[in-house]
């Protein structure tokens, strides 16, 4: 069939006509074929174009080593473009640091980021010896503003802090100790997890966890010796929802320490030792500080540790606070010198005044089938303020002895209630120590109003500021002397 165009004019009609003055249509099969190819070349057209995009926006494992990272080399720079791609992905992106040593000097990384972030390390890398050549900072490592962060791998931070050590007065002595760099420094983190890795030797604390929400530590190492000073294993303040498990944790100070404005904190199946224990405090230096509420302490063990489980404030200090639902259950003391601790006169060296009693109020407090050997003849020491005494402070099931005879208790300003077999201890200002009670016997000074406090109990709301300065009580090095 032939066309006749109007003033012998071709419309522009779809090209898969061919439309002439003279020419007839294909065949309709053809013209299907044809229709076919078109559009099957426009598929894949567009499939190519989607998977160019997609590669584009996954970046899948960034190894530094191409980036230029290379080992026993200062792989600082090469990270931190690794990082600054990453962290611009719309995808879930890795940043994997290989086995071998690597060298790396003070590096701080930011976000937010457009999609979650792993770090896997599997090397050893190696921090400067002289703490000088961290320009004075902080931190040797930090991690700020991120959400949804992974630090995972078989590797090790060594923080080379030895020579540090030897010329490092500890912290409540000379405000100039603040100025070792820590080893890590997580700022600002939510929904994140630190699995696997090694922290050995830092100049100062070996993780630091400052206004955090929902981070996670499983599996961690920490390796200093005992006589490095003020080397916490893992010191968290300002955060909510800290969890630590299945980790060991063996250095010179204390293997968790809690600082102000931390809440809803778990420590369970963690090894301690070498070390100063699991402590709360110290607090009470300044008026800043924030309450504290929310830690369950269970299924761990501490081996030749200066403390057990501790909470510890200062007297004669302006901070007035509140410590709250503190619960620690199902621990092992092996050879530990003062397994049971609350010291609200706390004054390490006597290099403070006791003339007037600690203003922080401690209630809801148990301690829970906690066995083992004391270092010392009284396995329970609690020592509570004058101006607020503790309140619902209860021994459930206390079973230490020392050179195997029972351990002994002494208390001030305090009347715990005392369930099963547990060193009875009175409200004497004298704190004299007591002979353990036989299996079932109740303190007669127990206050009649007294309630075991429960685990599950809910803490007091206490803000959490993601803005925390790092300057605060928490966040100062010299939050935690020994």
């Amino acid at each position: 069939m032939v066309i006749k165009l109007r003033h012998s004019t071709i419309y522009n009609v779809p090209p898969y006509f061919e439309i002439t003055q003279s020419k007839s249509f294909k065949s309709s099969k053809s013209i299907k074929e044809d229709m076919m190819k078109r559009l099957s070349i426009t598929i894949i057209v567009s499939f190519l174009y989607f998977v160019a995009d997609f590669v584009a926006a996954q970046p899948g494992v960034l190894d530094i080593s191409k980036f230029g990272g290379a080992p026993n080399a200062d792989i600082t720079v090469a990270f931190t473009t690794a990082w600054n791609e990453a962290c611009a992905s719309t995808t879930a992106a890795k940043i994997l640091i290989p086995a071998g040593t690597y060298k790396m000097g003070l590096l701080d990384v930011k976000g937010p980021c457009k999609a979650p972030i792993e770090v896997q390390v599997d090397g050893t890398i190696e921090a400067p010896i002289k703490n000088d050549d961290l320009k004075g900072a902080e931190q040797w490592i930090k991690f700020d503003t991120i959400e949804s962060f992974t630090l995972s791998g078989k590797g090790v931070f060594d923080g080379q802090g030895a020579d540090t050590w030897k010329h490092a007065p500890i912290a409540w002595k000379d405000t100039n100790s603040s100025k070792r760099a820590m080893n890590i420094y997580f700022h600002a983190l939510t929904n994140s997890l630190v699995t696997g890795v090694t922290s050995k030797d830092s100049k100062y604390f070996q993780f630091m966890v400052l206004a955090c929400r929902n981070i996670t530590f499983n599996a961690v190492t920490v390796i200093a010796p005992d006589e490095s000073p003020n080397t916490d294993g893992i010191h968290i303040g300002r955060s909510n929802g800290v969890t630590i498990t299945n980790s060991n944790i063996g250095t010179g100070d204390d293997c968790i320490s809690l600082g102000d404005g931390s809440e809803k904190v778990t420590v369970e199946n963690v090894n301690c030792g070498p070390g100063h224990g699991i402590s709360v405090g110290s607090l009470g230096k300044l008026t800043t500080e924030e309450n504290v509420a929310g830690l369950i302490v269970k299924n761990c063990t501490l081996t030749k540790t200066e403390n057990g489980v501790r909470i510890k404030t200062w007297p004669d200090e302006p901070g007035k606070i509140t410590i709250t639902d503190m619960h620690f259950e199902d621990i092992t003391m092996v050879d530990v010198m003062n397994p049971i601790i609350i010291d609200q006169e706390y004054c390490p060296w006597n290099q403070c005044s006791k003339k007037n009693p600690s203003l922080i109020k401690i209630s809801k407090v148990t301690f829970k089938n906690i066995k083992g050997t004391s270092g010392t003849a009284e396995g329970v020491t609690i020592i509570c303020s004058s101006g607020v005494p503790c309140e619902g402070v209860e021994l459930n099931n206390v079973d230490l002895t020392f050179n195997g005879a029972p351990a002994k208790a002494k208390c001030s300003h305090v009347k715990p209630l005392v369930i099963g077999k547990a060193p009875i201890c009175g409200d004497s200002a004298s704190a004299s120590p007591l002979a353990s009670p036989a299996s079932g016997v109740t303190s007669p000074s127990a206050s009649p109003t007294s309630n075991p406090a429960s685990p599950s109990a809910s803490p007091a709301s206490a803000s959490t500021s993601p803005s925390a300065s790092p300057a605060s009580a928490s966040a100062s090095p010299s939050a935690s002397p020994a």
